[in-house]
């Protein structure tokens, strides 16, 4: 009886044991899956390029980054993918951007990681070299998303063009105007599309990556654009991610790494100075 109740305590002891042990290896096991798993960041047009430099940087390899880029060419798309967790991070939008998309998905919640840059939205026109030279009832150009026609209108009164209501909201329209002295008519477009169409209209608002992919310089070719001060700051880019995973530290190295100043320098030379790095806190952007 001695004997047998020695067995099944040598045996209990040996299952907790094993217990133990395959415990501590699964949890090292996941901690270091965990700590190499690949981060899959979604983005599009320069921004893309942007990170699959990154990705394959040295910088990224210092951090324990392992990086994959997805291209996904909507913006709305994009986001959604984020939100469900196809997408890890992306990084393509404004601050402002990501606010829209969020008043209109209420179940598809995004939250900003960190600041990256800001490109000054510019108005172009291959009719006129100054804003003064706009004539009466000219024709301009507007994105046809909600967040990038309000940033337009925002630029359009900041020019001086015309005067929009007080408390302006962050998706606010052409409705919103309380005084155009010019009578301009607006066309709300593709944004992509603003180069194409530049020789048909009067003027047109693009956003700095779709006009680089247009072979324009926002702070050459432009006959006004943003400038940087507090009133742009919604305009900031950010990189953003799935709300649930905002504590992510993983997550938040990718702030920093965009931050290190070989990528900048990179990014500085390739894109002829037209991405302003913006290294804030998040609390700047509220």
């Amino acid at each position: 009886m001695k004997n047998s109740k020695g067995i099944i305590y040598t045996l209990i002891g040996l299952v907790v044991i094993i217990g133990i042990v395959f415990g501590i290896h699964t949890l090292t096991g996941n901690s270091a899956s965990s700590k190499n798993a690949t981060i899959t960041v979604g983005s599009q047009g320069s921004d893309y390029d942007i990170w699959n430099h990154i990705a394959d940087s040295k910088q990224a390899k210092k951090l324990g980054l392992k990086i994959k880029v997805k291209q996904i060419t909507d913006g709305v798309q994009l986001n959604n993918a984020t939100a469900q967790g196809s997408v890890d991070v992306n990084a393509f939008q404004s601050y402002s951007y990501l606010q829209a998309f969020n008043q209109e998905h209420k179940k598809n919640q995004l939250v900003a990681l960190g600041t990256t840059y800001l490109e000054p939205l510019g108005i172009y026109s291959d009719k006129y070299k100054k804003i003064s030279q706009i004539p009466n009832g000219a024709t301009i150009a507007l994105a046809n998303n909600p967040a990038n026609t309000a940033r337009g209108l925002l630029l359009l009164q900041s020019a001086g063009l015309i005067k929009l209501k007080k408390n302006f909201p962050a998706l606010g329209n052409t409705s919103d105007i309380v005084s155009n002295p010019k009578h301009l008519k607006f066309k709300e477009i593709d944004d992509t599309t603003g180069p194409r169409i530049l020789h048909n209209l009067d003027a047109v608002l693009i956003s700095n990556t779709v006009a680089l992919e247009g072979h324009l310089n926002v702070l050459k070719d432009s006959i006004y654009h943003e400038k940087i001060n507090v009133s742009t700051r919604s305009n900031i880019n950010v990189l953003a991610t799935a709300k649930k995973n905002k504590d992510n530290k993983n997550y938040k190295k990718l702030v920093k790494l965009y931050h290190n100043p070989a990528i900048q320098k990179y990014i500085k030379d390739q894109y002829d100075g037209t991405k302003v790095e913006v290294q804030k806190p998040l609390s700047y952007l509220k």
